[in-house]
């Protein structure tokens, strides 16, 4: 039985459920690749590589080098050059690529939602919400943009501790995911949020604090995604699945 080489460039939830799913079935040999930002992330059943490639150049070397027969990019929606990368490698090494690409949230009634393009734009549109004090949910590795705000107390939440820039007032919530509606409100209640602001992820395990805003009818800025490469879209682990599938 002729046995599928696969890639998963990882790093969301739908990258390890894929994973998962593969590591049962013997005709695919998988290799998930975690860019190594998280210290401990939360690994996918199977093999696991970490750290970065060298661009798209390093890419191509690693799909010859390991015979990989399908590329998946289940990178995060924000993630910035490795869909590049992915889309130029697998073009140059004729490797088929698709890329897992969970859909954003969409606005219900009720929500007070003000969508910005990118985050650095995201500070003057609190500055024109009078924004006092804000939930912060863009990472650790994004809070300069925000650092200029000395009128506004931050609560910023992330898996690791970040680098508080100086001049930011802020509370640091250490917390991993998923999160629930009761606790997400009781969280901006004691804190008086006025205004959150966060990534159109469209994660489900992060989807809590929208409903929560929602309900106390809090201002939410929520930062529209980065351009994404041309080719293959899914949305879903299954549609992934089929894909490999329809390989053979």
């Amino acid at each position: 039985m002729l046995t599928v080489r696969v890639l998963i460039l990882g790093g969301t939830s739908e990258a390890s459920a894929l994973a998962g799913a593969l590591s049962a079935d013997d005709r695919y040999d998988v290799v998930t690749s975690f860019a190594g930002r998280t210290a401990s992330p939360v690994l996918p059943p199977g093999r696991i590589r970490i750290g970065g490639f060298g661009g798209s150049d390093g890419l191509v070397r690693y799909l010859g080098d390991e015979h990989i027969d399908a590329l998946i990019d289940a990178t995060h929606p924000f993630a910035a050059a490795m869909p590049w990368h992915a889309h130029d490698a697998g073009a140059a090494a004729a490797v088929p690529r698709v890329r897992l690409y969970r859909p954003g949230w969409t606005a219900q009634a009720g929500d007070r939602w003000h969508r910005v393009p990118d985050l650095s734009s995201a500070p003057e549109r609190l500055t024109e919400l009078d924004a006092r004090r804000v939930f912060l949910t863009t990472g650790r590795q994004e809070l300069a943009p925000f650092a200029r705000l000395s009128n506004i107390w931050f609560l910023l939440r992330s898996i690791e501790t970040p680098h508080v820039p100086p001049g930011m007032t802020a509370e640091v919530l250490l917390a991993r995911p998923p999160f629930i509606v009761a606790g997400e409100r009781e969280l901006l209640r004691a804190h008086n949020i006025d205004t959150v602001v966060t990534k159109d992820s469209g994660a489900v395990a992060t989807v809590a604090k929208l409903v929560a805003a929602r309900e106390l009818g809090i201002d939410v800025v929520i930062v529209d995604r980065p351009r994404q490469p041309p080719g293959l879209v899914v949305a879903t682990v299954v549609q992934a699945l089929a894909w490999l599938r329809s390989l053979a």
